[in-house]
């Protein structure tokens, strides 16, 4: 059975390292479906090209955080289960 996700994306670092401080755009929100919260994680992953450091922390009720890198820099994802109450599926 599919599930609604919502991924709280928080850059960390830039390119070059340098911590990221409140910026505009420092922190994004993206909704995925997905079977469990590992796959919400991976397909979040993948399309950004990114890698995931270490594990994904799994917490009770569908919740997860992860870190990741790809080219634009660090940051971490948070992830839960969203409504899909009112809304278009996703097809």
């Amino acid at each position: 059975m599919m599930m609604r996700f919502t991924i709280e994306q928080r850059n960390l670092t830039d390119q070059s390292g340098k911590p990221v401080r409140d910026e505009p755009g420092a922190v994004s929100f993206h909704t995925f479906e997905a079977e469990n919260v590992d796959d919400a994680v991976r397909s979040f992953v993948a399309i950004e090209n990114g890698e995931v450091i270490g594990s994904v922390l799994k917490f009770p009720g569908f919740h997860a955080v992860a870190t990741v890198r790809d080219l634009n820099g660090v940051y971490t994802l948070q992830v839960s289960p969203s409504s899909s109450q009112g809304m278009v599926p996703v097809r």
